[in-house]
């Protein structure tokens, strides 16, 4: 009996990929879910997964978490600018209970990457080397579903607004980035970095396009200075240091940090990857 344990697993990308374990026929009796706060974790319990409470911040209770556990996979931090002291306690933690591998989600190119968001993701991929721990690295490229909040402001203005030139990305939905990385935690070996990112080539006109032909409302594609984007979402209420990492990002677009080649996500899936349209198609009808 192999048990498998996810971190962050009432989060977005953790709970599908939990749910992406199950699918693969993975028994629930050998799923551990770690989770901050058991209160949101009902649906976790009622399908018969192990949960067990830590913090990124508590490496005795990640400690405590992990014991037991073959195969972890290591959803990064949300906190932007804490990730690597609680990292840290993260890998600390697995090699003290003995984890047999570890595979954390870094992003895409995470050792070229011109993204600020790279940074702590290149940190920690150094820790888990000199960590000793068998790894594999799943590196994630853009969410699909990371332009779903710009998308009713966009089609209510009729502009949709971003400093990425003309330059392309390669989205996929966090669902297949989620059974990816169930695939690869069922099946990969020690060593192996997988690129993920979705097929489609997609520029931010291309974005604007399917707003447009999604909600029936014409929407174009209006580009700014990296500085003047930042200020435009700091002016829409977004903390400065985010919309400066926002912005960033974009300007990381413009000069193909987010686009990829590599069919190692649709490797794993073993199916077609789900299409940007049909992300914003979704998320648009979901919106209230």
């Amino acid at each position: 009996m192999t048990v498998y344990a996810v971190t962050g697993a009432t989060g977005g990308l953790g709970g599908d990929a939990v749910r992406a374990l199950i699918g693969r026929s993975v028994a629930p009796a050998d799923i551990v879910a770690v989770v901050r706060d058991i209160d949101k974790a009902s649906e976790l319990t009622d399908a018969g997964v192990a949960v067990r409470v830590a913090d990124y911040a508590d490496r005795d209770a990640l400690e405590a978490a992990f014991a037991g556990v073959d195969r972890l996979l290591f959803v990064s931090g949300s906190e932007v600018g804490q990730r690597l002291p609680q990292h840290t306690n993260v890998i600390d933690a697995a090699v003290s209970a003995g984890v047999g591998l570890v595979a954390y989600t870094s992003i895409l190119r995470a050792d070229t990457s011109p993204l600020q968001l790279a940074g702590e993701h290149l940190a920690t991929e150094k820790l888990l080397a000199d960590s000793g721990l068998p790894v594999v690295l799943l590196r994630n490229g853009w969410y699909s579903e990371n332009y779903l909040a710009s998308a009713p402001a966009a089609i209510e203005s009729g502009v949709f607004y971003g400093s990425a030139g003309e330059g392309e990305i390669a989205p996929a939905s966090r669902a297949d980035y989620a059974e990816a990385a169930a695939a690869a935690l069922i099946s990969a070996d020690a060593g192996q970095v997988f690129e993920l990112a979705g097929p489609q080539h997609l520029s931010y006109a291309d974005i604007a396009a399917t707003f447009t032909e999604v909600s029936g409302t014409p929407v174009r594609y209006e580009d700014l200075p990296e500085s003047d984007y930042a200020a435009a979402l700091v002016g829409a209420g977004v903390p400065a240091p985010f919309a400066d990492v926002l912005a960033n990002s974009d300007a990381g677009v413009a000069v193909g940090a987010l686009d990829s080649d590599s069919t190692d996500l649709v490797d794993l899936l073993g199916r077609p990857a789900t299409g940007f349209r049909d992300v914003v198609r979704h998320g648009i009808v979901a919106t209230p």
